[in-house]
């Protein structure tokens, strides 16, 4: 990146997204790593800006397979136990659902709303919820029988493939999510278009290097960026606003 900008680049990590947002407010960070929540909200806030999009490849059921399409969205599913029978939303009634954080896209939002636009408020008691750390670990309440089912992003059975090898066979998809879009670039709301435009090459030209790729890959599971605008995230703000409606 140094190399790229022309100019000393200090990266820093975060295991907090809002505190990020807040740095970029306060002009301590001028480009984050935001997934689409904490994009709406940097921008909200802070009138922050979307350069690009993040591109993965992927995925076709029922097994995780990875395909050879780049997409700049991915989805989130509800898994089960193959032999629980639980065959469809309907059957989750009275469950156990293991879920993320309720700022989460996949490991939340999207799954309550949609269960919402089915009949089913989480927040009423239709299904009983358990808060887990790590999509991983939310397909391993389901493996290891703690939780009857799991809200996490489309392809989380790869993560824990290693140690559950029959993980494929024993926790299966039975609804998948509408597409969400990938995390994003951005930048605070007063750089310039000029800075905007190269920031945004830069992100493009590392991700076409061999070790760019290889970075970007292994710590964000990126494989590279695309040209983004804030009504993309349109489909976010109806989905927070939904939730909200939920918690309520």
């Amino acid at each position: 990146m140094k190399k790229e900008l022309g100019i000393p680049v200090k990266v820093s990590v975060s295991t907090d997204y809002n505190t990020i947002v807040e740095a970029m407010g306060s002009k301590k960070v001028d480009v984050g790593f935001l997934p689409p929540d904490a994009y709406v909200l940097a921008h909200k806030e802070y009138g922050s800006k979307v350069l690009l999009q993040a591109e993965r490849y992927g995925y076709k059921q029922p097994n995780d397979q990875p395909t050879n399409k780049l997409v700049d969205s991915y989805k989130s599913q509800i898994l089960v136990r193959k032999n629980s029978g639980i065959k469809s939303i309907e059957d989750l009634k009275g469950k156990k659902i293991a879920v993320q954080d309720t700022t989460s896209t996949a490991g939340w939002i999207y799954p309550v709303v949609e269960l919402y636009q089915h009949g089913f408020n989480i927040n009423k008691k239709d299904v009983s919820t358990v808060q887990v750390k790590g999509h991983d670990q939310g397909v391993m309440a389901v493996y290891n029988g703690t939780a009857d089912a799991a809200f996490v992003f489309e392809g989380a059975r790869t993560l824990v493939q290693k140690d559950a090898k029959d993980v494929m066979s024993k926790v299966v998809p039975i609804y998948t999510t509408k597409g969400i879009p990938n995390d994003t670039i951005t930048v605070r709301k007063d750089m310039s278009s000029k800075w905007d435009k190269k920031i945004a090459q830069a992100f493009k030209a590392i991700a076409k290097t061999k070790k760019g790729h290889e970075i970007i890959s292994s710590v964000y599971s990126h494989e590279g960026y695309v040209d983004a605008k804030d009504s993309n995230f349109k489909v976010i703000r109806q989905y927070d606003k939904i939730a909200k409606k939920i918690d309520q």
